[in-house]
């Protein structure tokens, strides 16, 4: 039985202080209506359930939780996410899983801009479109786009591997197009079965950094 905590009663703050001193549990978050910084800085094996939508930052720095948000997701969802499973079961905002060093993120629907801005690590699977500069500078991780991406994919991006199914509007500063070996469709086969989709992974198309902004050279000035 999980544990029910009404948002028109309860302010954020308290919702969150339950959650960090809370065992492992379910819990259930009623009434969010757009409340930022919802079931931020979990540090348990919890299970919570967010009925509605949320605003900006909810389960920013989640640790081992998996939280599912059965709605729509303001700026940055999952931000600097370390571990655990974050789910969104509508769209989400701009800077969707920004900074985030581990974990699943899940977004059903579509992302905005920037989605996966300075990924450090983490997995973003995204069941539709993705917005313009998504995985500027990604440091690690994967980003999964089973839509369309805008412009400017994989903006200075180091080593974040990129898969997308649909179009790609542009690619970004020393992001190009890589061969997809099959490492690669193993892979993504895994990260569309975690996030429990059923697209086929020779659909989809690998990008990545060509590494020639690594290092500055005066030569590439204007790329920069």
């Amino acid at each position: 039985m999980a544990t029910l905590i009404d948002l028109a009663e309860t302010s954020v703050r308290d919702l969150n202080q339950a959650l960090h001193k809370a065992p492992a549990a379910a819990w259930r978050v009623l009434n969010p209506r757009g409340a930022h910084a919802v079931a931020c800085g979990i540090r348990e094996n919890l299970t919570v359930d967010v009925d509605g939508h949320v605003g900006y930052y909810c389960a920013g720095m989640n640790q081992q939780a998996t939280v599912t948000v059965h709605g729509n997701a303001g700026t940055g969802v999952a931000e600097n996410m370390m571990s655990g499973t974050v789910r969104v079961r509508g769209n989400a905002s701009q800077s969707a899983g920004a900074t985030a060093h581990g974990g699943l993120l899940v977004i059903d629907g579509d992302a905005s801009a920037r989605c996966g801005i300075s990924m450090k690590g983490v997995d973003i699977v995204v069941g539709g479109d993705v917005g313009h500069m998504s995985a500027f500078m990604g440091q690690a991780g994967r980003l999964v786009v089973c839509g369309d991406a805008g412009d400017a994919l994989g903006d200075s991006l180091y080593e974040a591997r990129i898969y997308v199914r649909g179009a790609v509007k542009s690619l970004g500063a020393d992001c190009v197009e890589k061969e997809m070996r099959p490492e690669h469709l193993t892979e993504l086969a895994e990260l569309l079965k975690a996030a429990e989709r059923d697209e086929d992974p020779a659909g989809f198309r690998r990008y990545g950094s060509a590494r020639e902004l690594y290092h500055f050279k005066v030569d590439n000035t204007g790329a920069y």
